[in-house]
């Protein structure tokens, strides 16, 4: 005989229980204790549930700070990258946001929470519609999915204040540089295909202020 409590078993209350203890481990032992600190982005990482984003296999492993295999060949990135990449964009609100990789579709949840508008672009269909679909079943009315090249940007929808680029290119590609608004910031992972540095880039007076920021690897950004 299975015990319940309000409608749930014992498992089920026991894993939902150690997916809240992971999570707070998350948040306070691999993004607070390592430099992240705008309570914002720390409020956004806790508020979405990470679980929903990855395989079912991963479940148990949705808040460990690590990269975690999805559909097509593709990963969503470890929380730590994540909430680095997010605290960089200085979002306060009102921004309109261009993603290139919409992957699972848990970076566009945090960036839902935390800006006006958001725009992804994901290269697989499959992946575009999985993401569509959680983040319907979340509630996020500001996410706006298409399929197609992310090298090439959104350019109906230009300019952006924010532009996060979660694949891995040799350089920024021009068409995002150009959809970029003036004084906007553009994150993303660039350099050779072993190895990436992440680099925040701030349009000033059209010219390109880069700060390079950690060393990473991504999957590599498909265009063409």
């Amino acid at each position: 005989m299975v015990l319940r409590f309000d409608g749930m078993s014992r498992q089920m209350v026991d894993e939902k229980g150690n997916l809240e203890l992971h999570k707070q481990q998350m948040l306070h032992q691999h993004l607070y204790a390592r430099g992240i600190r705008d309570t914002r982005v720390l409020q956004a990482m806790g508020c979405v549930p990470r679980e929903a984003f990855v395989p079912e296999p991963e479940t148990h492993d949705a808040y460990a700070d690590a990269a975690l295999p999805i559909d097509c060949g593709q990963t969503i990135s470890q929380p730590y990258v994540v909430a680095l990449m997010t605290q960089a964009l200085e979002l306060s609100g009102h921004e309109r946001v261009l993603e290139i990789g919409t992957g699972s579709g848990y970076q566009a949840a945090i960036l839902a929470e935390l800006a006006g508008e958001v725009y992804s672009i994901e290269r697989h269909a499959a992946l575009s519609q999985q993401a569509g679909e959680r983040l319907r079943a979340l509630g996020y009315s500001n996410v706006h999915l298409r399929v197609g090249d992310g090298s090439l940007g959104w350019p109906d929808a230009a300019p952006f204040e924010r532009i996060i680029i979660t694949a891995a290119a040799p350089h920024c590609p021009p068409a995002l540089w150009q959809q970029l608004a003036e004084n906007g910031l553009l994150i993303g992972p660039f350099g050779p295909q072993d190895q990436q540095t992440l680099t925040i880039i701030r349009k000033v007076d059209g010219r390109a202020m880069l700060e390079p920021s950690i060393a990473c690897r991504f999957v590599p950004l498909v265009s063409g």
